[in-house]
């Protein structure tokens, strides 16, 4: 009966997280996307992200979550993350601006998704890497409670 009763309940916290997580994720996108009109951004986002971590490990466990969101990539995507926000940083100082400039500020209507140049761009880039050096702590502390579960 004890076996039965923890099975249910796996196959519910699941089934939940399942339901949860298109959900989880659509909110942090569009926290991320629009961080440049509205209270939020890449960081806030970013951060929420390690509710979705959760959500995998609490509805596949921990060697699901690792397979999800390996952690080699994670690491790959966070440099990748720096060195394309570097390059839209220095896209001010190559046209003679200041480094971290907004250039792009011309396209668009305001208050359009697309309206603030290079600021959209650097609030996404900031927000894979935010998201994905929370993503490798949250693994690596899910990884310590693991082991001692």
């Amino acid at each position: 009966m004890k076996n039965e009763n923890i099975r249910v309940k796996n196959v519910v916290q699941s089934s939940g997280c399942d339901y949860m997580l298109p959900f989880a994720l659509t909110y942090l996108v569009y926290i991320i996307l629009h961080g440049h009109l509205s209270p939020g951004g890449g960081f806030q986002g970013g951060v929420l992200v390690v509710g979705v971590v959760v959500l995998i490990y609490l509805g596949h466990g921990y060697e699901t979550t690792v397979r999800t969101l390996s952690a080699n990539l994670l690491h790959d995507t966070e440099g990748f993350a720096s060195v394309v926000y570097v390059a839209l940083a220095m896209m001010g100082v190559a046209v003679g601006a200041q480094f971290c400039q907004n250039i792009l500020y011309q396209q668009g209507n305001i208050g359009d998704l697309y309206s603030t140049g290079t600021i959209l761009l650097m609030n996404v880039t900031v927000g894979v890497k935010v998201f994905t050096g929370i993503g490798s702590i949250a693994l690596l502390m899910l990884g310590l409670v693991n082991e001692k579960a």
